[in-house]
C-alpha cells in the first residue's frame, strides 16, 4: 500500500512511496501529528541519484520490522534536498556542527517544534565498524525521548540557540580589489595538485567556478600561473575517468586524486558549469580538446537530460542493473577486456584497451576499468578511434540504463541555458541555442507565476509546490542574460530584471547581505544564509554576478550597489578559502574590469553585424556584457543613441557608460575586449 509520498512530484520521494515506512512529506501536518501523538520526528533527507540513500532505503526503510518500530515511535518525514535546499541547509549545518562532517542520506531527529536533537547520516542495518545499527539508533532515541525528555529539550534548545549565533554578519567587508584577488590566486597555487590537476586530494571535485576565476584573472592580468592551472586541470579531467569518454559529460566527482574512478552519478549542474568553462577555455586558448569537450558535454545534456517539455532533468543515477540482474554503481560505464572483445572483436578490442586504459586487473571493481584517455593517439588513428567509440557506445546502449531524476530545477536550468546559449554561439550550433531557448520558455511558462515569482521545481510540465530560493532567481537571471546576448532578444533581459527585482525586494537584508530564502518563505528554525560556493555557485555569489551584469546593461545604480555590497564577503573569504568562493572571485574580476559593455549595432542579416557580434561574444574581458540590435532598437538600453558609423555596422565598447570611439572592424573590437584565440 502506497504511503503519503505517492502524491509527490519528486522522483526521490516517489521512490519511497511503497516503503512500509509511513512517510510524511515535510509540512505543518507532520509536525501537528507529532504534537498530537507526543513523539519526535525522524527527518530523512536525500536525493534521487544518491547511492547511499538507495542503500539505506533498501536495508532499513524497506524492512518491515524496522518500519513498524519507526512508525510506532516516530513521525517519519522524507525530504528531497533538491526540492527543499533550505530545509537541507539548516539541518545540515546542525549535523556538521555536531559531528564535524555531513552527507546524504542525512538523518536528523526533531522535536515537534522542528528543533534537532540527534544527528547522523547513513546508518547500517547492523552494527558495523563501531557504528550503531539504525534499529539501535531508533531504540536509543526513543528511550531518551521517553525517559530523559527534559534533557532532550535542553539539548534541542541549545542547538537552535547555537545555530542562531552562527548567523554571520558578512556585510561589513569591502568589495575586493586587485590585492584580494591576487591573494586568492596565491591560495589556489598552494592548493593546486601539480601532478594531477585540480585542487586538494581525494575525493576530488571539478572546481569549475575556481577555473572560471582563473580564466578571468588571466584575461585581466596576464597571469600564466592562472592560465596553466585552469588549462591543466581541464585537460586532466577531460582525459580522466570522471569524463565519459564515449557519451560525453562529467560524473559528480572522482574518488581518487588522479581523476581515475568517479562517483558515477551525472548532475545537470556539474555539466552545465563545466560545459561553459570548457567553452571559455577554448575562447581563451583555442584548445581543440576544450572545444571537443564543451560540445560533447552540451550534446550529452541535450541527448540524455532534456525532458519532453524542453527543460532539463536533474541527474542520472550512479547505479544501474547488470546483465545478471544485480544492481551496482558504475555498471553502465565500466568495461572488462572480455566486454571489449564481445563488442569489437579481438583486434579492435586490443586497440581500444590501449587507447582507453582498459587492463586485465581493472581500474575499478571486479576487474572492470573506467575508460580514460591517456593520449589522443596517432593522427592516422582518428577514424579508427571514432569507429571504436561509435560501436562501444552502441553496445553500451544495450545495457540497462541508470535511472533519471526528471524533475526540472529552476536554478540548474538557468546554468544550462547559459552554457548551451554560449556554446551554441561559439561553435555555430543553432540547435544548442534553440535548446537553451526551449528551456527558458519552460521556466517562464511553467515555473513563473503571474507576479514574477519562481517555483523551485517542476515535473511533466507541472510546477511543484516549493518556492524558488535565491539561487533559482540568480541562476535563471544569469542564464537569461547570456541568452539575451546570444539571441539579440531583449525580452530575456527584461525577465532577468524581473527576477533580480525579486532578489532585491525579498532576499536582501538592509546591510546588503543576502538570504537563501525569501522574506515571505516558510519560517524554519533559522533563515539560511550561506555565501560560499559548493557544487554550484551560492545563491549569494550568483546574485552578485547577475546584478552586476544587469547593472552594466541598464546603468541601474541600485543593482550595481547591491552587487558591490554582496561582493563584500568575497574580500573576506578570498585569501582564506578561495576554492569555496570561486564564483564570487570570478564576479569580483568582472567588477574590477568594469565590466565592459559592448553594444553591436547593425542589421541582423548583415554579415558585418554577425562578425562584430561574434567577436563581442568571444570577448575574454571578465564578465563583458553584449547588447546586439538594429539601429534605433529599444531591445537593450546599451543600444540607445548608438548609430551606425558611415552606414556600416559598428561596435561600441564602454565602461560605466563611458565609451571608446566606435569601430566597424572586428579586429579592432577584439583588441579592445581581450584576445580571442578561439575566434
Amino acid at each position: 500500500m502506497a504511503n503519503r509520498l505517492s502524491r509527490s512530484t519528486s522522483p526521490y520521494l516517489l521512490q519511497h512511496a511503497d516503503n512500509p515506512v509511513d512517510w510524511w512529506p515535510w509540512g505543518a501536518e507532520a509536525f501537528a501529528e507529532a504534537r498530537e501523538r507526543g513523539v519526535p520526528l525522524l527527518l530523512s533527507v536525500g536525493y534521487s541519484s544518491c547511492h547511499w540513500c538507495h542503500v539505506m532505503a533498501h536495508e532499513s526503510f524497506e524492512d518491515e520490522t524496522v518500519a513498524a518500530y519507526l512508525n510506532e515511535h516516530f513521525v517519519p518525514v522524507k525530504v528531497d534536498r533538491e526540492e527543499r535546499p533550505d530545509v537541507d541547509a539548516v539541518y545540515m549545518e546542525a549535523v556538521q556542527a555536531a559531528t564535524g562532517q555531513g552527507g546524504w542520506p542525512m538523518t536528523v531527529f526533531l522535536t515537534p517544534d522542528a528543533e534537532p536533537f540527534y544527528f547522523g547520516t547513513y546508518f547500517p542495518p547492523e552494527p558495523r565498524h563501531g557504528m550503531a545499527s539504525f534499529q539501535q539508533v531508533l531504540e536509543g532515541v526513543h528511550a531518551a525521548w521517553r525517559d530523559r525528555r527534559d534533557e532532550v529539550d535542553e539539548v534541542a534548545a541549545r542547538i537552535v540557540k547555537d545555530l542562531g549565533e552562527r548567523q554571520s554578519a558578512y556585510g561589513a567587508s569591502v568589495t575586493p580589489g586587485a590585492k584580494e584577488l591576487d591573494a586568492a590566486l596565491a591560495g589556489l597555487v598552494r592548493e593546486y595538485d601539480a601532478d594531477n590537476g585540480g585542487f586538494g586530494g581525494a575525493p576530488k571535485f571539478p572546481a569549475s567556478m575556481a577555473v572560471e576565476f582563473l580564466l578571468r584573472h588571466h584575461a585581466r592580468t596576464g597571469s600564466e600561473d592562472a592560465l596553466r592551472m585552469a588549462a591543466d586541470s581541464c585537460e586532466a579531467m577531460a582525459r580522466g575517468g570522471i569524463y565519459d569518454q564515449l557519451g560525453g559529460g562529467f560524473a559528480r566527482y572522482a574518488v581518487d586524486r588522479t581523476w581515475t574512478v568517479p562517483h558515477f552519478e551525472k548532475m545537470l549542474y556539474d555539466n552545465a558549469l563545466l560545459c561553459r568553462v570548457y567553452a571559455h577555455l577554448w575562447r581563451s586558448t583555442g584548445s581543440e580538446l576544450a572545444r571537443r569537450v564543451a560540445l560533447e558535454t552540451a550534446d550529452f545534456m541535450v541527448r540524455e537530460l532534456r525532458t519532453h517539455e524542453g527543460g532539463f532533468a536533474s541527474a542520472l543515477d550512479a547505479d544501474s542493473d547488470r546483465a545478471d540482474g544485480s544492481h551496482a554503481e558504475g555498471a553502465f560505464y565500466a568495461w572488462t577486456p572480455a566486454e571489449l572483445r564481445e563488442a569489437l572483436g579481438e583486434q579492435d578490442a586490443a586497440f581500444a584497451a590501449a587507447h582507453f586504459g582498459v587492463t586485465a586487473e581493472g581500474t575499478f571493481e571486479e576487474g572492470a576499468s573506467v575508460l580514460q584517455l591517456a593520449a589522443d593517439g596517432a593522427p592516422g588513428d582518428a577514424d579508427r578511434v571514432a569507429s571504436v567509440r561509435e560501436r562501444l557506445l552502441a553496445a553500451r546502449e544495450e545495457r540497462p540504463r541508470p535511472g533519471r531524476d526528471d524533475k526540472v530545477v529552476a536554478a540548474w536550468n538557468g546554468l544550462a541555458i547559459a552554457a548551451l546559449a554560449e556554446t551554441g554561439a561559439y561553435f555555430d550550433r543553432p540547435d544548442l541555442v534553440r535548446a537553451a531557448l526551449d528551456a527558458a520558455d519552460v521556466l517562464v511558462r511553467v515555473h513563473m507565476d503571474n507576479s514574477g515569482r519562481l517555483a523551485r521545481t517542476s515535473r511533466d510540465g507541472v510546477a511543484g509546490d516549493n518556492s524558488g530560493v535565491l539561487e533559482d532567481y540568480a541562476d535563471v537571471a544569469e542564464g537569461f542574460l547570456a541568452l539575451a546576448a546570444v539571441t539579440a532578444e531583449g525580452v530575456w533581459l527584461d525577465f532577468a530584471g524581473l527576477f533580480l527585482d525579486s532578489v532585491l525586494h525579498h532576499f536582501a537584508a538592509p546591510d546588503g547581505t543576502l538570504y537563501d530564502t525569501a522574506d515571505d518563505a516558510e519560517t524554519l528554525i533559522r533563515r539560511p544564509q550561506d555565501p560560499t560556493d559548493n557544487a554550484t555557485p551560492s545563491g549569494w555569489t550568483a546574485a552578485a554576478g547577475a546584478l552586476l551584469s544587469y547593472a552594466a546593461h541598464t546603468g541601474s545604480s541600485a543593482h550595481r550597489e547591491a552587487a558591490e555590497r554582496a561582493l563584500g564577503v568575497v574580500g573576506a573569504l578570498a585569501p582564506r578559502a578561495p576554492r569555496f568562493i570561486g564564483w564570487g572571485l570570478a564576479v569580483a574580476e568582472a567588477a574590477l574590469d568594469g565590466p565592459r559593455e559592448i553594444a553591436v549595432v547593425g542589421a541582423a542579416d548583415d554579415p558585418a553585424t554577425a562578425a562584430l557580434h561574434r567577436t563581442a561574444l568571444l570577448a575574454t574581458a571578465p564578465g563583458a556584457v553584449v547588447a546586439p540590435g538594429a539601429p534605433g532598437s529599444d531591445e537593450f538600453p546599451l543600444l540607445h543613441e548608438r548609430p551606425l558609423v558611415g552606414d556600416r555596422p559598428a561596435a561600441y565598447v564602454c565602461r560605466h557608460f563611458v565609451c571608446d570611439a566606435p569601430t566597424t572592424d572586428p579586429a579592432v573590437l577584439a583588441a579592445s575586449v581581450g584576445n580571442t584565440p578561439g575566434g
